[in-house]
């Protein structure tokens, strides 16, 4: 029997994904630092991967990462295509949509990559830590393996995304910006911990009740 939850889940991640890619070009200022509204989205879709991994393993969580890349190829691809369609006489906003989404090409290369990295880099951390834990210690291991792969998500995003934008945009300037952006993501990693247990708790229950 298919676990709904575990659909639920899957469709969210897709949704998050997809999400950060279309939204995450506008900066706000978080505490007076300026960040991408994605920096919302991209600690949920740790979350949600610690959760399939605690309950079904790490072969589970590898369908969710390969349904992720194949989503963000995909839209990479439909963006690239529509961006160069020229417009009915009719569309006066052409050039709006070519600036929002035109530069969401890049970051979208950028986003591929760092994802793929990072939760490759997170399945196999969360699943060595839980051997050398024996099961124990979730938010230790959540929390561990979310804050390395974040690291990397981070500035492999960044430097794909933004090396030589603009002549501003140096190693050391990229750097400048990573740091406090990767800073944040680790406070919201550390307040998620609690959302890791429930979510642990309400997949297994469903996992539980189709294996009677």
């Amino acid at each position: 029997m298919i676990n709904s939850r575990l659909q639920i889940l899957f469709a969210l991640f897709i949704a998050l994904l997809v999400g950060v890619n279309l939204l995450g070009g506008k900066i706000i200022s978080l505490f007076g630092v300026s960040v991408s509204v994605g920096i919302f989205i991209i600690p949920l879709t740790f979350l949600i991967t610690d959760i399939v991994e605690e309950v079904y393993g790490k072969h589970v969580v590898k369908h969710f990462i390969i349904g992720g890349v194949i989503s963000l190829i995909t839209v990479f691809l439909f963006t690239g295509l529509f961006v160069y369609f020229e417009p009915h006489t009719i569309y006066s906003f052409n050039e709006e949509y070519k600036t929002i989404f035109g530069s969401s090409l890049r970051m979208i290369i950028a986003s591929i990559m760092a994802f793929s990295l990072a939760q490759i880099h997170d399945v196999i951390t969360f699943e060595w830590l839980k051997k050398k834990t024996k099961g124990k210690a979730l938010w230790l291991r959540n929390n561990l393996s979310t804050m390395i792969s974040q690291l990397i998500d981070t500035f492999v995003f960044m430097m794909i995304a933004f090396y030589h934008l603009t002549p501003k945009f140096t190693l050391t300037f990229i750097v400048s910006l990573a740091i406090p952006y990767y800073l944040f993501k680790i406070v919201f990693a550390i307040l998620d911990t609690p959302f890791v247990y429930l979510g642990v708790k309400w997949l297994k229950n469903e996992k539980d009740r189709l294996l009677k």
